[in-house]
């Protein structure tokens, strides 16, 4: 039924991406998030919905008559030289060539969406339908997994879908935790507009919060307390997220267990948590992987490749400030980085890891420029407004993603792209219309 549902809407939305490139382009990260082919059970899931949309964006955009100048700004520059740094790396790596050029080819396709979201956004609406799409998206998951969750009694266990950028539960907690301030901000642009939105945006980060609370991740706890913190300390409305907050705890009371409670308590003593001091071993061997190869680093998945692993794991010992205990290399072969730091460090070399740290650096200081400046010249709101919402965003990102291997998911490449719009084109139209006056 569902495969006939989305069949029959295809054609009005190949239309309307047509019709407006803007539309195409929240389409392909809709798709990019939320994985249609993982919900449909016939034909319709041999359909690369993701590449058909990202051709209609493609040629969307080159018949459209009035393009946008480009404005390539340091985080532009820097994209694009990652990008060509990992076809380097990639090229001269020594993993296994089809997963290497498998995750290229992956990194290429989040590219693409970052260079059409330069082209293309150029207005308020823009933004906001992108930010839908990403709610519609992650936030779609959540409300289906979070009332299966309550459902159950907390039985459920949340996880991602298999073969999906987030299969995992800890990257989807993790992405369901950068989606709740993409919610606040939809929620203060059009609350006013329609109940239903108001009501129905409170009701998906409710869901977006038991969620994170369902997938059992402690990384994804660590991010919601981090945001939840923040939130509080900077609202105005504290009685009011006091409320919501509790609220939510008493839901979450009846369904967490004592095993979840049990595994959120090994936090406060991780050296001791076998699961943690895995993650630790792999820090390690790709800090080890790094020193093999300190400028290209070894390509993509290159220390989970069985035999870079059993030869790094030779050198374990060496180093012994980083980490010298009970844990040993997994002697049945390589894991993941647990870490989009060392992951970087691993895949890429010193290279490739301080052009994605510039480029967060960057972010965040963009972002807060917008925030500060726009304030002081009285421009719209809703531009001060966004720039916190992605500062929340992609910090939750960067303390998740601390113990997991999250380097390349494409909500964060597209959180990139509209901070780079936000200053180069929405800021510099603003202060351009003040000096003029």
């Amino acid at each position: 039924m569902r495969d006939l549902v989305f069949l029959l809407a295809l054609p009005l939305l190949l239309l309307a991406g047509w019709k407006r490139p803007f539309i195409s382009l929240g389409l392909c990260l809709w798709t990019a998030l939320i994985f249609p082919n993982g919900w449909m059970y016939g034909f319709a899931a041999a359909i690369r919905v993701n590449f058909m949309f990202g051709l209609l964006m493609i040629a969307s955009y080159a018949v459209t008559r009035s393009k946008k100048e480009f404005r390539p700004d340091a985080i532009v520059v820097l994209m694009f030289f990652f990008m060509f740094w990992t076809t380097i790396t990639t090229i001269f790596g020594i993993g296994n060539p089809d997963l290497m050029w498998d995750l290229w080819s992956r990194v290429l396709k989040s590219f693409i969406l970052f260079l059409f979201i330069i082209l293309i956004v150029d207005k308020k609406l823009h933004v906001d339908f992108l930010l839908g799409c990403v709610v519609l998206s992650v936030g779609f998951f959540a409300v289906v997994e979070g009332l299966k969750y309550v459902a159950s009694g907390g039985g459920h266990a949340i996880a991602g879908l298999h073969g999906h950028v987030l299969g995992d539960r800890n990257e989807l907690s993790v992405a369901f935790v950068m989606t709740i301030p993409l919610c606040l901000y939809l929620r203060g642009e059009y609350a006013a507009r329609s109940i239903i939105i108001s009501l129905g945006l409170l009701g998906v980060m409710g869901l977006l919060v038991l969620s994170v609370l369902g997938t059992n991740s402690r990384g994804g706890l660590i991010s919601l307390l981090f945001l939840g913190g923040y939130l509080f300390l900077k609202s105005r409305h504290k009685m009011l997220i006091l409320a919501l907050v509790g609220s939510l705890m008493l839901v979450a009371m009846q369904l967490l267990s004592d095993e979840w409670f049990n595994r959120m308590n090994t936090i406060q003593s991780a050296d001791k948590d076998a699961s943690f001091m895995g993650r630790v071993v792999a820090w390690k061997m790709n800090f080890i992987m790094f020193t093999e190869r300190p400028i290209l680093g070894g390509g993509f998945k290159s220390v989970e490749y069985s035999p870079n692993w059993f030869l790094l794991a030779e050198r374990f010992h060496e180093f012994p400030w980083f980490y010298t205990g009970e844990e040993t290399p997994d002697p049945r072969g390589g894991r993941a980085a647990h870490s989009l730091y060392f992951q970087l460090l691993g895949e890429h070399g010193i290279v490739g890891l301080m052009t994605y740290l510039s480029m967060l650096l960057i972010c965040f200081s963009k972002l807060r420029r917008v925030a500060k400046v726009s304030r002081k010249i009285k421009a719209p709101e809703w531009m001060a407004d966004v720039a916190v919402t992605l500062q929340l965003s992609l910090a939750s990102f960067c303390l998740g993603g601390a113990a997991l291997s999250f380097a390349y998911f494409d909500l964060t490449f597209a959180i990139f792209a509209v901070v780079s719009v936000l200053s180069s084109t929405f800021l510099r139209n603003e202060l351009n219309v003040r000096n003029r006056a």
